[in-house]
């Protein structure tokens, strides 16, 4: 008697870019570039640079999470 087993999903990687030696998950450098493109931005509008980097670390830690579980989500 033979049994139907369906094919077990191979599980990739989420896309990464080497760095000096170490991979680093995409959405890790999405953020950076989101967080520093609020920071310059807020900080040339309001000259206030408290401002500047909370909005720009709300910016990083919602862009960070957001796509780590896409990307998750996608695998």
């Amino acid at each position: 008697m033979t049994t139907m087993d369906s094919p077990t999903p191979a599980r990739r990687r989420p896309a990464s870019v080497d760095m000096a030696g170490t991979a680093w998950p995409l959405y890790k450098l999405e953020a950076l570039v989101a967080a520093v493109l609020v920071l310059l931005a807020l900080f040339a509008i309001t000259a206030d640079a408290q401002t500047a980097v909370l909005a720009a670390a709300a910016t990083a830690t919602v862009v960070w999470w957001a796509r780590m579980l896409h990307y998750r989500r996608d695998t």
